[in-house]
């Protein structure tokens, strides 16, 4: 094996390790961001440098994460085959990768403005502690909402250079999206957790219970995007976005209702990347066709 082979080996597992290809949750909400920031589209500069940002935040999270469960993923049946459990990535080659992808956060947040770069280290903070959450608190699902709940925030901040009420609501909206989904996640985790000493909104409240706290925090997204809707005036084109994410999202409940873990795969995967870019998708069509402002 060449050096430029098992370089490019290396950059593949960790990618895979950390599911870069999950990026489609965040990233269509921070570009939804941008364009309400906008009222359009933003310059090719900032889509290019938000983009860069998102990418080195999601990198260095995911490889936080793994690297700091990396012993807990050993124990859980369902993780032990994750890279750096198995041997695959080691541990001081995912700290180089995580140290890239703060340095390349950084350097983003710098090229977009003042704000941002103040606030990225805010940001680092909350996505160094969403790792450590379980060891000591239920709440970890709302500290990942708020993580990925932060991408429109701080897509509206690079664009405008400032913070008001519709990121707000946006980013509330992609929190109770997230929690919830996360909550749902967690519950094939449940009797790991439980015998590890872990703690999470399943273990907390049983599968019955949970199952009705994703309801809810789905169901306050909805209430959230409609106030965004009528907080900026929005038309129908983001209302159909609205409504089709809330066929999606009860359609993902529909799945696992009883607790059928076996189809959480299409539920939390398909479901939610669907539901992302249909939310941008309709805010490009408010935003570029119909020319709101």
């Amino acid at each position: 094996m060449t050096i430029e082979t098992g370089v490019i080996r290396r950059i593949s597992l960790f990618l895979e390790m950390i599911k870069f290809s999950h990026t489609i949750f965040a990233l269509p909400f921070a570009l939804t961001g941008a364009l309400m920031a906008a009222g359009g589209l933003p310059s090719l500069r900032q889509i290019f440098w938000i983009m860069v940002a998102m990418t080195g935040a999601r990198t260095a999270a995911m490889g936080l994460n793994r690297l700091i469960d990396a012993s807990i993923d050993a124990q859980n049946p369902r993780t032990s085959g994750r890279a750096i459990p198995s041997g695959l990535v080691g541990r001081g080659t995912t700290a180089g990768f995580i140290i890239s992808a703060t340095l390349l956060l950084l350097v983003a947040a710098w090229r977009l403005n003042p704000l941002c770069l103040a606030l990225a280290p805010v940001a680092i903070f909350f996505l160094f502690l969403y790792s450590y959450c379980k060891r000591f608190t239920s709440l970890a699902h709302v500290v990942l909402g708020v993580c990925l709940g932060a991408a429109p925030v701080g897509a509206w901040i690079a664009v405008r250079g400032e913070i008001s009420l519709p990121p707000v609501l946006l980013g509330s909206a992609v929190l109770c999206w997230v929690a919830g989904f996360d909550v749902l996640y967690a519950l094939q985790d449940i009797d790991f957790d439980r015998k590890a000493g872990l703690h999470s909104i399943p273990v907390a409240f049983g599968v019955k219970g949970s199952l009705w706290i994703a309801r809810g925090l789905h169901f306050a997204m909805l209430l959230i995007l409609l106030s965004l809707h009528l907080s900026m005036g929005l038309g129908i084109f983001f209302m159909l976005g609205i409504t089709a994410s809330a066929i999606l999202l009860f359609y993902e409940h529909w799945l696992l209702r009883g607790g059928d873990l076996e189809k959480l795969d299409a539920a939390f995967f398909a479901m939610n990347g669907y539901i992302s870019v249909i939310i941008f998708v309709a805010s490009a069509a408010e935003f570029i066709l119909r020319g709101v402002r």
